[in-house]
């Protein structure tokens, strides 16, 4: 399939794991290019990957390199070099025929845990990555509207995902591994997570989105389900409680859901990772 020339994407934070996953998806349709931190051959050898340390290099050389219409900001790295990497994108976006999309998170809630949370909901966090998270996503709302948008995600899984590697070393290291009985979530997938940013760019959506499953479940059930398709061996689990009560960390969908083949819940998160375990024995 050719390329649709209509869009030119950068993707910044394209050698992690949910930017690696988005270049897979969408540079079959569109002229798309990425950024990596960490010195790799194969990112060298590719002419559409640029190499960029969020803490010492300029944006704006890479901006004017690739001439994006769509930037997806997934990078990583320092809040502070991040802050002010973001405030050139969003200066470069006003002066441009170009839209961002920025992956922000739950944690822009987690100040607030008596209920799920919905996109008009207002902001506020008691951790340093949620504080950070909201700092951004103020910024670029004062941008026009159409020119943006903000993804909050959940907990991501998938096969390759930093989460599943951590639950498979402690398993292989045989030890404990943490469980949050009081806390409610929702979850998805980087499978899911890139079909719906796909739709979002071919519908030419802006606003906020809440990409997570359609249903909740507990942290320990979740994890605990989990390690049972990883391991039938003996696992032990240390359950953590940071308060009495049930508290939330779910981003649900209200104003923006997307299409019914687009959503996600737990038991087919929990299938396709099944599925490929079984693949992949």
């Amino acid at each position: 399939m050719t390329p649709d020339h209509k869009h030119r994407i950068l993707i910044l934070g394209a050698s992690g794991f949910i930017g690696n996953a988005l270049y897979k998806e969408l540079c079959s349709y569109f002229s798309t290019f990425g950024t990596y931190h960490v010195t790799n051959p194969a990112f060298e050898l590719n002419k559409h990957f640029f190499q960029y340390r969020v803490e010492e290099d300029d944006i704006f050389e890479i901006l004017e390199a690739v001439k994006p219409s769509i930037i997806i900001s997934c990078l990583r790295g320092d809040f502070h070099a991040q802050v002010i990497a973001h405030r050139h994108m969003a200066e470069y976006v006003v002066a441009h025929d170009c839209k961002i999309l920025f992956l922000s998170s739950a944690n822009v809630f987690d100040a607030y845990s008596k209920f799920p949370s919905y996109e008009d909901d207002k902001t506020l966090s008691g951790s340093i990555y949620g504080h950070f998270k909201i700092k951004i996503e103020n910024m670029l709302m004062r941008l026009p509207k159409k020119k943006v948008v903000i993804v909050r995600l959940p907990m991501i899984f998938g096969t390759q995902s930093p989460r599943v590697k951590v639950l498979k070393q402690h398993i292989a290291d045989k030890t404990a591994i943490e469980v949050f009985p009081n806390l409610i979530m929702n979850v998805t997938t980087d499978f899911k997570l890139t079909q719906q940013i796909h739709y979002i760019i071919n519908r030419n959506k802006h606003g906020i989105f809440h990409l997570g499953s359609s249903d909740l479940v507990h942290h320990d059930d979740f994890i605990m389900e989990m390690v049972t398709l990883i391991t039938s061996e003996n696992v032990h689990f240390k359950q953590v409680y940071t308060t009495n009560e049930d508290r939330y960390l779910a981003v649900i969908p209200k104003l923006n859901p997307l299409p019914k083949h687009l959503q996600i819940c737990s038991t087919e998160l929990l299938e396709e990772l099944n599925n490929y375990m079984n693949y992949n024995p």
